[in-house]
C-alpha cells in the first residue's frame, strides 16, 4: 500500500519524494551519505513513478522503459548493428539481376552466407531493426514522461522560504551577517537581481531569484525531435510515403508508376557517344563505347478517373514535362525520376496482322495486336477473335504443354479462339507468331493442326513493314518519393532547438533568507559553476558584502 511522507513544514510528499516539494528539505539520507553532502538536484528531488513501491505489470515494462541504463543498451545495440549492416552492400543497392540467396556467398564466401543468414545482408527492413528503432522510441517517451510532469510541478510550484539544510547543501552557499531588518535588505536585492535577469519573488525575509528555467526542458525538447524523427523514419514503411525503385520505361509508352496514381510517357530516348577521337588512350585501346549523354523525352500524368478500374481506361492528366539527364532529374510535388540507366534493344512493341481466306486469298481487313496490353475481342470482316491466352516468352515444357519463360515480349504468341463463316458453332483454336522465325521454330502450322485445323480456312499475313512497331530504347529510371522526409528534418530541427537551449543556456536559481540577522543563501545552476559562482559574488558586492567568490563553494561535483 503507497503511504504519503509528511515533510515538518506539514506538506505531504508522495512515497520517493527525496526533497520536500515545498521547503526543500531532504527526506531521508541513504545509508553511507553524509548530512553535510551536497543535494541531489537534477530532478529537484521529485517522486517519479518509476521509483513506486509494490509495482504491478505495467509499472515493471515502465521502470524498464524509464531505465536511462536501458536507453543507453538499447542504443548501443542499434548503433552496432547499424554498422554490422555497412560491412557488406545491402539488398537494396542493387537494381538488376540480383538473387541475394546465392550472391553473398559467391561474393564474400562463408562469411557473406552466414550474413545473409543472420538477415543482415537487409539490416534496416528487417523486423528486428525496427523493433530496436520502436523500442528507443517507447524509452525516449516513457523517459521523458517520468522525468518532465513531475519537474514541471516542482518548479511551477516552488516555495520561496527553503529549510536552512537545502540552502547549506547547495553547490554555492554563503553565510553572514547584514544589518537592517531582513525585509529591507531582501527588498533592496530585487533591483540588482532583475538587473542580472532575474525573475524575483519574495516573501518576508526570504527571497527566490530565477532566470533561464527554459532551459531545463532542452533535454525534453530533444526527446520530442528524435521521437519526431524516430515516427518519420518508422512511417517511411507505410505505402504512398516513401518509394526508392527502378524500373523500365520503354520508348513511346505511357507506364505506370507502381503504387502511385501516376504515369510516366518516354516519348523518345536519345543517346549520343564520345567518338574515338574524344575518348581517352584508355577506353580506346579496350575497344569500349562510352556514352556521352542519354537523354529521356519524358512527361508525367496524372490518374483522374477510373484508376484502378480494370475494365476501363484510366483517364490522364499531364501534369509536367521534363528532359530527364543524369543529376537533372524530373521533380513534380515530392515525385522526381533520375536517369539511372538505359538498353538499346529491338523488341516488338505490336503488329497489325491482316486476316487473310487461305483458299481464295481474300483479305478480310487488319487489327491492332499490342504485345503488352492486348484487347481481348477483335473483329475482322465477318469473322469475330476472342483472345483465349498470350505467351509473351513462348516455350514449351517437358509434356509439350505452352509456357512463358519470362515477362518480357521475346517470342510472343497469341491463342485466337475465330467464330465465323465456314468454322464450327462454338469456333475454332488458332495460334499466331508474329515474328516469322518462331513460326518455323515451333511450326505454327502443325500446332494448329493440332487445334482444330482451321489453318487450312484462314491465315494470318503481315503485308507490310509499316505493320509493325518495335521499341528501341527502354530507359531505366529511378523513381523516388518520400512525403516522410519533411517530418524527419522537422524532428532533426527540433533536436537542434533542444540542444541550443540545454548548451547556450544554464538554469539559474538563487534562494536567500535571512533569521535574526544572519543572511543565508544558497545558489544552484545545471552547469557553468564558475559563471554562477562570479554571478553571486557580484550580486553580494553590490549589496554592500565583500566576498571571494572561490569561498562561496561548497564542494562537491554533482549538479
Amino acid at each position: 500500500m503507497i503511504k504519503n511522507t509528511k515533510c515538518e513544514c506539514g506538506h505531504q510528499n508522495p512515497v520517493g519524494t527525496v526533497l520536500c516539494e515545498a521547503c526543500g528539505k531532504p527526506q531521508y539520507e541513504e545509508a553511507g551519505h553524509s548530512s553535510s553532502e551536497l543535494l541531489e538536484m537534477r530532478y529537484d528531488g521529485v517522486a517519479r513513478r518509476s521509483q513506486r513501491a509494490n509495482p504491478n505489470f505495467i509499472d515493471k515494462i515502465w521502470n524498464f522503459f524509464s531505465s536511462v541504463k536501458v536507453a543507453v543498451y538499447l542504443i548501443s545495440i542499434t548503433l552496432v548493428a547499424a554498422m554490422l549492416g555497412t560491412v557488406f552492400t545491402q539488398e537494396t543497392m542493387f537494381v538488376k539481376n540480383f538473387d541475394p540467396s546465392t550472391y553473398y556467398k559467391q561474393k564474400y564466401g562463408t562469411i557473406g552466407e552466414i550474413y545473409y543468414m543472420l538477415g543482415l545482408s537487409d539490416t534496416y527492413n528487417s523486423w528486428w531493426f525496427i523493433l530496436l528503432l520502436v523500442m528507443i522510441g517507447a524509452s525516449l517517451v516513457i523517459c521523458s514522461l517520468d522525468r518532465v510532469l513531475p519537474l514541471y510541478r516542482a518548479l511551477s510550484k516552488q516555495k520561496i522560504r527553503k529549510h536552512m539544510q537545502f540552502l547549506t547543501r547547495q553547490r554555492v552557499v554563503y553565510q553572514g551577517p547584514v544589518s537592517g531588518s531582513g525585509e529591507e535588505w531582501v527588498n533592496r536585492a530585487i533591483a540588482p537581481l532583475k538587473k542580472k535577469g532575474y525573475r524575483v519573488h519574495t516573501d518576508g525575509g526570504a527571497l527566490l531569484a530565477e532566470k533561464q528555467r527554459f532551459s531545463r526542458w532542452g533535454p525534453y525538447v530533444i526527446h520530442i525531435g528524435l521521437i519526431v524523427f524516430l515516427l518519420a523514419v518508422l512511417f517511411r514503411g507505410l505505402p504512398g510515403l516513401h518509394l526508392d525503385e527502378h524500373y523500365w520505361f520503354p520508348e513511346g509508352e505511357i507506364t505506370q508508376i507502381p503504387d502511385t496514381n501516376y504515369y510516366l510517357k518516354n516519348e523518345k530516348f536519345t543517346v549520343e557517344y564520345y567518338t574515338e577521337d574524344e575518348m581517352s588512350d584508355e577506353f580506346r585501346q579496350k575497344g569500349k563505347i562510352v556514352p556521352k549523354l542519354f537523354e529521356t523525352k519524358a512527361v508525367l500524368y496524372k490518374c483522374v478517373a477510373s484508376c484502378n478500374d480494370p475494365l476501363n481506361e484510366p483517364e490522364l492528366v499531364e501534369v509536367d514535362r521534363h528532359n530527364i539527364r543524369v543529376n537533372d532529374p524530373l521533380s513534380y510535388k515530392g515525385l522526381q525520376a533520375y536517369q539511372f540507366d538505359f538498353e538499346e534493344v529491338t523488341m516488338l512493341r505490336s503488329v497489325q496482322p491482316t486476316l487473310v481466306d487461305q483458299e481464295t486469298g481474300e483479305v478480310y481487313g487488319k487489327f491492332m495486336l499490342r504485345m503488352n496490353d492486348p484487347e481481348t475481342e477483335y473483329d475482322v470482316g465477318p469473322y469475330h477473335l476472342k483472345l483465349k491466352d498470350k505467351y509473351l516468352d513462348f516455350g514449351l515444357d517437358e509434356n509439350n504443354k505452352p509456357i512463358t519463360k519470362s515477362g518480357e515480349p521475346n517470342a510472343p504468341a497469341f491463342l485466337f479462339t475465330i467464330t465465323g463463316p465456314a468454322l464450327p458453332e462454338d469456333g475454332g483454336q488458332f495460334i499466331y507468331f508474329p515474328y516469322l522465325q518462331q513460326q518455323e521454330l515451333f511450326g505454327q502450322d502443325k500446332l494448329n493442326e493440332a487445334l482444330g485445323g482451321i489453318n487450312h480456312k484462314l491465315r494470318f499475313d503481315m503485308l507490310a513493314m509499316e505493320d509493325v512497331d518495335f521499341i528501341h530504347f527502354t530507359s531505366f529510371l529511378n523513381i523516388r518519393i518520400d512525403r516522410a522526409m519533411p517530418f524527419v528534418w522537422t524532428g532533426l530541427g527540433i533536436v537542434m532547438v533542444g540542444l541550443i537551449m540545454g548548451f547556450y543556456w544554464q538554469h539559474r536559481r538563487i534562494w536567500l533568507r535571512i533569521d535574526d540577522g544572519i543572511l543565508t543563501l544558497g545558489g544552484h545552476t545545471t552547469k557553468n559553476w564558475f559563471g554562477m559562482r562570479r554571478e553571486v559574488s557580484s550580486f553580494l558586492e553590490t549589496m554592500g558584502i565583500e566576498v571571494d567568490e572561490k569561498s562561496l563553494d561548497n564542494g562537491g561535483n554533482r549538479s
